[in-house]
């Protein structure tokens, strides 16, 4: 890939601009309210690759919000990469904590802080840049496709819906992902592993209005009291979930791949002190680098009912509510275990009160081969730009999409990210080192070389 570093070089300041405009569409897919946003980033994005040298680009409409497709045949009979990615972001909740406006992108300390600097606007952008630069230096390998959807932070929930209608048109050879991250600015690494998802919206009544609780209270259940002890119930001393049958398709990782597991780089104390924590906490048995990896997880991801407003109000709630995540491992199938934690939520509550359980949206986890052409070509990749052979890693993070794209569509995905446990997504003051950004657009085209030379 001639001239990737200078073309970069002298055109950086042009991609922060582009990237800029991008991040400033408020994009929330969660929040109604940012319905017209979704359809405004899905035209920008339009518009952005058809600049960039796609011989088209449309925005598709879905049963939830758009898709931007886009594409560019060079020969049919080349290979086929997929770009996957999404425009979406989540809420900024809590805006106190942001130290500037998260849809008003901002460099500090060599890093873009901002709502999807780095998930995934920033990562999805890197492809859109490396795309222009082989197309304009006519170094484009093979053929490109992408499809950057507008609902993976809610699931994906019409997604796949939408890929098998639309099968044919976005057919591939493999689908290429930055959605993830790596180790360390100096220590690449390359996803071969999700967690999948499952989640809830609990609901727990009790009387039939708010009551005084000095008149009420100690007499009437309280909803967030017995809410409370519900979700404390779910782990033991060992913090094993307790919900029965939870584990019984779990895929127990062997004593070697633990091994290999926990020869990646990392440092205890420094993971502590990066998140402020005097102890760790988690699974009895496994070490932090298997927690977040191989291991299931159930956590309270809000909680909230009665009154939290200014001041004080002697109230006894009629409701509290939940939303409770599950991270999954290979087995563990998203819709028998949302019904697992149904069942057993709603059949342990005391009878003082009325529990609804509602599952929002999951999906399967996803593990990638090292032995494929996809994975060799991200391999040589990582080890032309940075110098090292990347180390495969399984993320304990979840995109339900990935394990859909499989099955649907009979296709596996190279996660090739380049964020860092540093960049806070989800998180106010989300941001992405420029480091990495550019040294994405650097490392991509060397993808796209060695997986077209693969196929020859």
């Amino acid at each position: 890939m001639k001239g990737v570093q200078e073309y970069i070089e002298k055109n950086k300041d042009r991609f922060l601009a582009e990237l800029f405009e991008y991040i400033r569409i408020p994009s929330v897919s969660s929040v109604s309210a940012h319905k017209q946003d979704m359809y405004k980033a899905a035209e920008w994005l339009k518009e952005a690759l058809l600049a960039a040298g796609a011989d088209r680009a449309t925005v598709y409409e879905t049963e939830g919000h758009p898709i931007t497709y886009a594409e560019k045949t060079i020969d049919p009979k080349l290979p086929t990469v997929l770009v996957y990615g999404h425009m979406d972001v989540m809420p900024v909740d809590p805006i106190d904590l942001w130290k500037t406006p998260p849809f008003e992108p901002e460099i500090r300390n060599g890093k873009i802080y901002a709502r999807g600097a780095d998930d995934d606007k920033g990562q999805g952008f890197m492809h859109v840049k490396a795309f222009e630069f082989m197309v304009k230096t006519n170094q484009l390998p093979c053929n490109v496709k992408f499809m950057i959807e507008g609902e993976e932070e809610i699931g994906s929930p019409a997604l796949t819906k939408w890929c098998v209608k639309n099968k044919e048109m976005i057919k591939s050879d493999i689908i290429l992902v930055s959605d993830t991250g790596m180790i360390a600015q100096d220590i690449p690494s390359i996803t071969v592993g999700l967690r999948g998802l499952a989640y809830w919206q609990v609901k727990v009544t009790g009387p039939n209005r708010d009551l005084h609780s000095g008149l009420f209270g100690g007499a009437v259940a309280n909803p967030i009291n017995i809410l409370a002890k519900m979700i404390a119930n779910i782990h033991d001393e060992n913090n094993h979930i307790t919900i029965p049958h939870f584990y019984d398709d779990v895929l127990e990782a062997s004593n070697e791949e633990r091994e290999l597991l926990n020869k990646a780089p990392f440092s205890l104390e420094e993971y502590k002190k990066a998140l402020g924590i005097a102890e760790i906490h988690g699974e009895k048995g496994f070490t932090t680098i298997e927690r977040v990896g191989i291991r299931p997880t159930l956590d309270v991801c809000g909680i909230w009912g009665g009154y939290t407003g200014e001041g004080s109000k002697t109230v006894l709630p009629s409701v509290a509510y939940a939303k409770i995540s599950s991270r999954l491992v290979p087995n563990q199938n998203h819709e028998k275990i949302a019904q697992l934690f149904k069942e057993y939520f709603e059949n342990v509550a005391p009878k003082c009160v009325k529990v609804e359980v509602e599952s929002l949206h999951g999906g399967q986890p996803y593990v990638c081969p090292i032995t494929i052409d996809a994975y060799k070509a991200a391999e040589k990749a990582y080890q032309t730009t940075f110098g090292k052979q990347p180390i495969p890693v399984r993320s304990g993070g979840s995109i339900p999409i990935i394990s859909h794209f499989n099955q649907a569509l009979g296709t596996k995905s190279i996660l090739m990210g380049f964020g860092l446990e540093s960049d806070a997504i989800h998180s106010p003051n989300e941001n992405f080192p420029l480091f990495n950004f550019f040294k994405g657009i650097e490392t991509i085209p060397y993808f796209y070389k060695y997986f077209a030379e693969s196929k020859k």
